[in-house]
C-alpha cells in the first residue's frame, strides 16, 4: 500500500512539471513591428538600434547598437598669407649650427606642403618683413615685401622662402601685417594670416620715431584687431625672447611688458591664437600646434554615454547574453538591476568610424504567464549624452523600440458536436472525454507551490493510512 501511494505521488508531481512546461514548448513567439530607433548626431551620424536577426522557433531575437560617425573631415580651403619675420636677429644660431632662420623657414615649408596635400586647391602666399634697409623708407608699408603672391605651387612657395634674405635691423610687424591684408581676394570668406617672428616690434608706420614706444605697441596692436574686424583668422608665434625683463634703451617697459600689451598672452591672445614658444618647441609649434589649429582635421564625437532601459516584463521573462564585445568603449557586463539598464561608454569616436556591440533576449522557460497576448517592447528606452566637435555637451533620447508578442493555440468548442478546433483544424474527441483546455503557463512560484502543496497532501495521506494500519 506504501508503494502504491509514493508511486502515485511521483507520477502527480511528474503530470504537473509536464503541464508547467507544455505551455513553454506550444506558445508562439512573434515579432509584431521592427522599428529602427534612429538618434541623429551631427549633420551625418547617427546612433542606431534595432533587430538584426529572429530565431522565433528558439523564441529568441537579436538586437544591435551602433553608433557611426559619418561627417566629413574639414579640408583648408580659401586663402592663406605666411608673413615671416627676415631681421638680422633670425641669423641666431640655436642648434647644431642651425640658425633660428633655418629652423622657422623648413618648419614653414614642411607646414605649407601638409596643407598642400590636404586641399591643393588652397591658395597660399609669402611675405617677408623687418625694416628696409633705405633708411628713408623705414616706417612705411615697404618694411615688408611680397615674395610670393597666393598661388598652390609648392615648388614656388618652397622657392620664395629660399630667397628671403635677413637684412632687416629693426621690426615692423605692422607693415607686414597690414601688405598680409591687401592680398586676399573677395572671392572667399576663409582667409588666415600667419606670423612667425622671433622679435618683439620695435617701430610702426608713421611711428613717432622711437622705438619700442607706446605709438608702436599701440599701432601694431590696432593692426591686429583690425584683422580680426575684417574677418582674417590670425595665428602668431613669437619665439627668441631670452630675458622678458630686459628694457630697451628707448623704452621704460620691458619686452614682457611691450610682449602683454601688443600680443596679449597665450590663454587671453589680444586676437587670434597665439604661441609663445623657446627655440627648442619652434618646429612642433609650426608644424603640429599651428597646422591643427588652423586644420581641425578630426570631427570626432567625445564622451559618448548610452544608456538602453528594458522594461520589467523583459528582465524577468528573458533571459540577456551579449553576441560580440562592443569594438569600440566599455559596455555593462551585465544588465544593472537598480534600473534595468546597460550602460556603454565611448571615449572618442573619429571622422569615419563605426562603433556596435549585440546582445540577444531568450524567453525564459519559467516565464510568467500574464506576458502571454501582450504587446512587449524589447526596450524601454534609450538615453545618449556626447560632445560635440565644439566640446558642447549634447543630451538625446528615443523610446522606439522592437515589439514581441507571445501567444498560444486557440482551442474553441463547435456548438453542433462539441469537436474542438486548435488553430483552425478540427480535432476529433477522444472516447467518452470532454474537451480540454492546455493550460497556460504558470510562473515559478506557482509552480513550486503547487509542487508543494501536493507534496504535503500526499505526505499527510501516507501518515493517515499509517496511522489506521496500526490501530489495526
Amino acid at each position: 500500500m506504501k508503494k502504491k501511494i509514493i508511486i502515485s505521488l511521483f507520477l502527480i508531481i511528474l503530470v504537473l512539471a509536464n503541464i508547467s512546461f507544455a505551455s513553454y514548448n506550444t506558445v508562439t513567439m512573434s515579432v509584431i513591428k521592427e522599428p529602427i530607433c534612429t538618434i541623429e548626431l551631427g549633420e551625418n551620424s547617427s546612433f542606431e538600434k534595432k533587430l538584426i536577426s529572429k530565431d522565433l522557433e528558439n523564441k529568441e531575437v537579436t538586437l544591435q547598437l551602433k553608433v557611426t560617425n559619418e561627417e566629413t573631415a574639414i579640408k583648408p580651403t580659401g586663402e592663406l598669407m605666411l608673413v615671416l619675420d627676415n631681421s638680422n636677429s633670425m641669423e641666431t644660431e640655436v642648434s647644431d649650427g642651425k640658425t633660428r632662420k633655418d629652423v622657422i623657414f623648413e618648419a614653414s615649408k614642411s607646414l605649407i606642403a601638409k596643407l598642400l596635400k590636404d586641399n591643393d586647391k588652397l591658395k597660399i602666399g609669402i611675405i617677408g618683413f623687418s625694416s628696409n634697409t633705405d633708411l628713408s623708407k623705414e616706417g612705411t608699408i615697404e618694411d615688408a615685401a611680397i615674395t610670393s603672391a597666393l598661388t598652390n605651387d609648392l615648388a614656388t612657395l618652397n622657392t620664395s622662402i629660399e630667397k628671403i634674405i635677413t637684412d632687416g635691423p629693426r621690426t615692423n610687424l605692422q607693415a607686414g601685417i597690414q601688405l598680409a591684408s591687401k592680398q586676399f581676394s573677395t572671392s572667399t570668406d576663409n582667409k588666415y594670416i600667419i606670423v612667425l617672428t622671433d622679435g618683439v616690434p620695435n617701430i610702426a608706420i608713421d611711428y613717432d620715431k622711437k622705438y619700442y614706444s607706446d605709438d608702436v605697441i599701440e599701432k601694431t596692436k590696432q593692426e591686429l584687431e583690425k584683422v580680426e574686424k575684417n574677418n582674417i583668422k590670425l595665428i602668431q608665434m613669437l619665439t627668441g625672447i631670452d630675458n622678458e625683463e630686459y628694457i630697451p634703451g628707448t623704452s621704460k617697459k620691458s619686452y614682457g611688458q611691450i610682449i602683454s600689451e601688443i600680443f596679449g598672452t597665450q590663454e587671453k591672445p589680444t586676437v587670434g591664437k597665439f604661441y609663445y614658444v623657446t627655440d627648442d618647441e619652434v618646429e612642433k609649434t609650426i608644424t603640429t600646434d599651428i597646422y591643427n589649429s588652423l586644420v581641425p582635421i578630426e570631427k570626432a564625437f567625445k564622451d559618448i554615454t548610452i544608456k538602453d532601459y528594458f522594461p520589467e516584463e523583459i528582465i524577468n521573462n528573458f533571459d540577456f547574453a551579449y553576441v560580440s564585445k562592443a569594438n569600440k568603449g566599455d559596455i555593462s557586463a551585465k544588465v544593472d538591476i537598480k534600473d534595468n539598464s546597460i550602460t556603454w561608454t565611448i571615449p572618442e569616436l573619429a571622422s569615419g568610424e563605426t562603433a556596435t556591440v549585440q546582445y540577444t533576449l531568450k524567453l525564459k522557460k519559467d516565464f510568467d504567464s500574464k506576458i502571454v497576448n501582450k504587446i512587449l517592447n524589447t526596450n524601454k528606452k534609450v538615453d545618449i549624452t556626447y560632445k560635440d566637435f565644439e566640446g558642447t555637451k549634447q543630451d538625446k533620447t528615443s523610446d522606439i523600440s522592437p515589439q514581441l508578442k507571445l501567444t498560444e493555440p486557440e482551442v474553441k468548442k463547435p456548438v453542433e458536436n462539441n469537436t474542438p478546433v486548435i488553430n483552425n483544424t478540427v480535432v476529433p474527441p477522444e472516447p467518452d472525454t470532454a474537451p480540454k483546455i492546455i493550460p497556460k503557463t504558470g510562473s515559478a512560484s506557482f509552480i513550486g507551490f503547487i509542487v508543494i502543496l501536493t507534496g504535503f497532501t500526499g505526505f499527510s495521506l501516507y501518515k493517515f493510512i499509517e496511522y489506521k494500519y496500526k490501530i489495526k
